[in-house]
């Protein structure tokens, strides 16, 4: 599953962040992407730090290399992407009947759960 907003390489760094749910080191990341196609180390660290420079990972110094770890759970970037395309929308109102219509049995009764924990505001 390639994300939007983030290249190939950069998705697939972030899914393996998210993965291990723990700050990890460039070459830990540059050895799980080793199963899938080489990388140099120099090409994995690069991105890893233009994710940080996005504001998706963030990082802290360890001996003469940083340790990087997600700036934000997969779900709140997956939410992210969600209120980004629903404000494309000129007529959002229409747009969010059309994604409601769309929902799989499981995903509106997760939609339900959610509201249940986080209910709308009673405004307008």
């Amino acid at each position: 599953m390639v994300l939007r907003q983030l290249g190939e390489l950069e998705a697939q760094v972030m899914e393996r962040i998210w993965r291990r749910g723990r700050p990890v080191l460039v070459r830990d990341i540059v050895e799980d992407l080793k199963a899938d196609r080489p990388l140099a180390y120099t090409t994995v660290m690069t991105v890893m730090d233009k994710l940080h420079r996005k504001g998706w990972l963030r990082r802290a110094p360890q001996g003469r290399a940083y340790v990087y770890e997600a700036a934000a759970s997969r779900e709140s970037f997956t939410a992210r992407l969600m209120r980004e395309a629903w404000a494309t929308s000129e007529n959002q109102a229409v747009a969010f009947v059309h994604f409601l219509e769309q929902l799989s049995p499981e995903e509106a009764r997760a939609l339900r759960r959610a509201l249940e924990i986080c209910p709308p505001d009673a405004g307008p």
